[in-house]
């Protein structure tokens, strides 16, 4: 099957994990956003090349401790760092893949795409200030949908997360009112709901709690067969969570622009742009203690630009344009062996 159910996907997190740290090629850890893409990825590419990936989906917060500590490889966050963290640490960030973080529900009778949510009435749901799905405000969005007068069941991340950075950059953008009482980070002060680890964990409480909306990158919304409701954008029109709508969105990125490739990609413009788009990064040491490690990594992640695509598309990422791989494969030249000379060329 192409997506997989919450219970099949941790139990293949769990052999990954196991059969790939046997081999203890490359290690990484971090973003739960890219899991499904990166555990893909790692299938083929332990067939194609007999190497293994060892990657520990503990959310962004967890990758960039690691990277930072040097217990990993590679560290991997949705929320980019900025230049002062980058320097302090001696690492570069790169961009591997684009997706979009839905609202998903668990609202019966209504299907998929069936009720649509504007930015300022999200905030008003995850500032409980809107705390029943037949609210007016829902009501006046959703008027030819019968909606329940079921309490909402808010489910938010409890570790740090890329995916929460992203999701309040959103909300911060649409809404004054939550600029000035949470804010953005990778973790915040949630005025109400219960908290879940990962994407995998905010997919299964939704799944399992009657009433409930929560947030997740949209592979695991089609892995564990969610409900999610569609979005109004910056340019006040309904749009889908598709391909296309995550493309637009990041169609006009000046990676150039940016240290580090930091660009966020929320609340873009376009008629057909998913509101709450996202990159996610890579992490790696432009001096890494262990060499060898850190070129075997450089090789897989330039593997997956040259050969993950289709893998991509179809678990609804979307993949890094040429141009932006090779900005990112000539930045890869300042990670460098204890003599100074790189570890990966464009020739390799």
């Amino acid at each position: 099957m192409r997506f997989m159910s919450y219970a099949a996907a941790a139990t293949l997190a769990a052999a990954f994990s196991v059969t790939t740290a046997q081999a203890a090629d490359i290690s990484g850890a971090g973003a739960t956003f890219p899991y499904p893409i990166y555990a893909k990825w790692a299938d083929t590419y332990k067939k194609d090349t007999g190497n293994g990936l060892n990657y520990q989906s503990i959310g962004s917060g967890g990758g960039i401790k690691q990277i930072q500590a040097k217990t990993v490889t590679f560290g991997a966050t949705d929320k980019p760092l900025d230049e002062k963290a980058l320097n302090e640490g001696g690492l570069i960030q790169f961009p591997m893949v684009i997706g979009g973080i839905v609202p998903v529900i668990n609202l019966e009778g209504i299907k998929p795409g069936e009720i649509v949510i504007d930015g300022p009435t999200l905030a008003k749901i995850f500032m409980g200030e809107i705390a029943k799905w037949d609210d007016p405000a829902i009501k006046k969005l959703n008027e030819k949908v019968t909606l329940p007068s079921t309490a909402i069941a808010v489910v938010h991340r409890s570790d740090g997360s890329g995916t929460t950075f992203n999701f309040t950059n959103y909300l911060v953008k649409v809404s004054p009112e939550w600029k000035e009482k949470v804010g953005s980070d990778a973790a915040v002060e949630w005025p109400v709901g219960i908290g879940a680890k990962g994407n995998e964990g905010v997919a299964n409480n939704v799944k399992q709690t009657k009433g409930a909306i929560g947030y997740v990158e949209y592979a695991y919304a089609k892995q564990n067969n969610l409900t999610f409701a569609d979005m109004i954008n910056k340019d006040g029109k309904r749009v889908s969570p598709e391909t296309k709508s995550f493309q637009t969105a990041a169609a006009t990125a000046d990676w150039k622009s940016v240290s580090g490739f930091a660009l966020i990609l929320t609340d873009q413009a376009g008629a057909d742009s998913w509101p709450i788009t996202a990159a996610t990064f890579i992490l790696m040491h432009k001096e890494p203690a262990d060499a060898a490690a850190s070129a075997l990594a450089l090789k897989f992640f330039d593997w997956a630009y040259k050969n993950g695509d289709k893998a991509a598309e179809e678990l609804d990422y979307i993949p890094m344009p040429d141009g932006v791989v090779e900005l990112v494969e000539a930045e890869w030249a300042k990670i460098k062996d204890s003599s100074g000379k790189p570890l990966f060329t464009a020739m390799n």
